[in-house]
């Protein structure tokens, strides 16, 4: 959360006044620059585009329960591929 907060300020205020008041090393924010997305972090990006992607298929009239319904069966899809490799 905080090397986000830094990557996202580091245009208004230098880098290493940010790493001092929030406490973090310049060494810990070179380290998430370059660590690749986790499992996690990759399946929400599944899950958020085929949101986006049945909301317009939808033109926005998919409500709650028809998405969730939706989802369920992506999730699902996904849990079972990551549990098979």
């Amino acid at each position: 959360m905080r090397f986000r907060f830094v990557e996202e300020q580091r245009g208004a205020f230098p880098i290493d006044r940010l790493c001092q008041v929030l406490n973090v090393s310049s060494r810990g924010l070179r380290a998430f620059r370059n660590r690749p997305a986790s499992r996690r972090q990759r399946t929400d990006l599944v899950v958020l585009a085929h949101i986006k992607e049945q909301s317009r298929l939808s033109l926005g009239s998919y409500g709650r329960p028809r998405m969730t319904e939706e989802l369920k069966e992506v999730v699902s899809m996904s849990d079972t591929g990551a549990s098979v490799a």
